[in-house]
């Protein structure tokens, strides 16, 4: 099912606002932590870009307005390997000129408005 399919059984007026709610659906996210994410990051008016592919980093999980990398770590990156690798990643980010950020499931889920609070202001600084 497409949103294409949704919106040519859903015209006139009296879908409105089911038709919103489908100018939020975005098929780029690998999570639905990502996709949560990825709305609240948008409902504050920031441009987000997921699975971004960055040269000797691979894909982020969102490039927000261009800059801050923001990665959103589930349980398995809590085995060291893992903490490892992520730690690399974050580094050839910023040896690239970008700001990386972590999030984990608590926060997107139970402290969002403090997670956006800080991109915000990590925006905020750069402009």
């Amino acid at each position: 099912m497409t949103v294409d399919f949704l919106r040519r059984r859903l015209p006139g007026k009296r879908n409105e606002k089911t038709n919103a709610v489908l100018d939020w659906v975005d098929s780029g996210a690998d999570s639905l932590l990502e996709t949560l994410a990825r709305t609240y990051f948008r409902q504050a008016g920031i441009q987000v870009q997921p699975q971004v592919y960055l040269e000797r980093v691979g894909y982020v999980d969102l490039l927000l307005d261009g800059w801050p990398v923001v990665e959103l770590d589930g349980r398995h990156h809590a085995e060291w390997k893992q903490v490892q690798k992520d730690h690399r990643r974050n580094n050839e980010s910023v040896l690239q000129g970008y700001t990386a950020l972590r999030y984990y499931y608590v926060d997107v889920v139970y402290g969002p408005q403090a997670m956006v609070e800080q991109v915000l202001a990590v925006l905020q600084r750069r402009r």
